[in-house]
């Protein structure tokens, strides 16, 4: 391999589910501001999955066919405008695409020091999941000491970091909903204090919310899965709730109860993070290193690894993605430490 060159997974077909490769591809030079960071781990989200079958292509700037939102390693180059980073650094971030490669360029500000405690796969698990849970909560939900928090889909990546920045945060209750009765008893392990399986019936998880507050509803919920949720979510949430729209597994359409809204006075937002402008990447990063990560540090919260797959097996890791059989955080290992 000469040395302009890297290992990366490319998406080489839309049709059907989509179709990846691991292929040689040029290697990206850090200019002015940006840092090369050559990559030890790489997180797998559902984001990945959808630009894999053309339905979630790349934003402006960021590889069309090299997906990866999250990644973990060490600042390998920078460029002449970097003041923040030193070569040998660990560090972990957030790109609108391009880190399951050997290499990514990344701004400087989309960076935070990886915590001593946390291996580079365990690190490759937090950026995306933590900064989009601890975002949703607390800058866009308000979500303040002992209120009520729900937290669909709690055994997903984002679903176990809400778990544990709620409980971290002194939230009053945590409750959650999955699929299934065995994430639902795993999930306790994450700070969650009750929990539902939900099956056919979304309205299982509103009738249980019920009883768990005596009809006073949640503060918070987190809506991972969409349209599906979205009716049971409005009776779920008590006078003044917010629901924070983070995913769409569900669906993304539903027909909207306007007088649940306004009789509860309730605040409903939608948020994202690959789209972002990079000002406001770079803000989500400042409080993440500021609030999330000495917990991490200290072990107050932690990365959820379903499991961990070499760079040459991408197409098993985003198999296993797939199966909706995941608990916590899938992950690319794409060097050794």
């Amino acid at each position: 391999m000469s040395e302009e060159m890297m290992r990366a997974v490319r998406v080489v077909s839309h049709e059907g589910e989509g179709k990846l490769e691991v292929c040689e591809v040029g290697r990206p030079s850090a200019r002015a501001d940006r840092v090369r960071v050559r990559v030890c781990a790489a997180g797998v989200n559902r984001a990945d999955l959808l630009q894999k079958r053309g339905r979630y292509p790349a934003p402006p700037g960021a590889p069309a066919d090299i997906p990866g939102l999250e990644f973990a390693g060490e600042v390998e180059q920078t460029g002449d405008e970097v003041r923040m980073w030193r070569a040998g650094q660990r560090v972990f971030g957030i790109t609108a695409g391009g880190s399951q490669a050997e290499y990514v360029v990344v701004p400087e500000n989309h960076l935070a020091e990886i915590p001593p405690n946390l291996s580079f796969a365990e690190a490759a698990a937090v950026p995306e999941v933590f900064i989009t849970a601890h975002d949703a909560l607390f800058t866009q939900g308000g979500l303040e000491t002992g209120e009520r928090v729900l937290v669909h889909a709690a055994g997903s990546g984002v679903g176990t970091a809400a778990l544990q920045l709620a409980r971290a945060a002194g939230a009053g209750a945590v409750y959650g909903t999955a699929r299934g009765a065995e994430k639902i008893a795993r999930a306790r392990e994450f700070g969650m204090d009750e929990g539902v399986a939900v099956g056919e019936d979304p309205r299982a998880f509103a009738e249980a919310v019920r009883a768990w507050t005596r009809g006073a509803g949640v503060n918070v919920v987190l809506d991972l899965v969409g349209a599906s949720y979205l009716d049971a979510n409005l009776d779920a949430l008590g006078y003044r709730g917010r629901m924070l729209l983070v995913g769409t597994l569900g669906g993304a359409s539903a027909a909207l109860d306007f007088r649940k809204v306004m009789g509860k006075r309730l605040r409903i937002t939608g948020t994202v993070l690959r789209a972002r402008p990079a000002e406001e990447k770079a803000h989500a990063i400042r409080r993440f290193a500021a609030h999330v990560v000495p917990l991490l540090a200290r072990g107050q919260v932690r990365p959820v690894l379903d499991s961990t797959f070499a760079l040459g097996d991408a197409s098993a890791a985003y198999e296993r993605l797939e199966s909706n059989s995941t608990f916590g955080k899938v992950v690319l290992v794409i060097s050794d430490e």
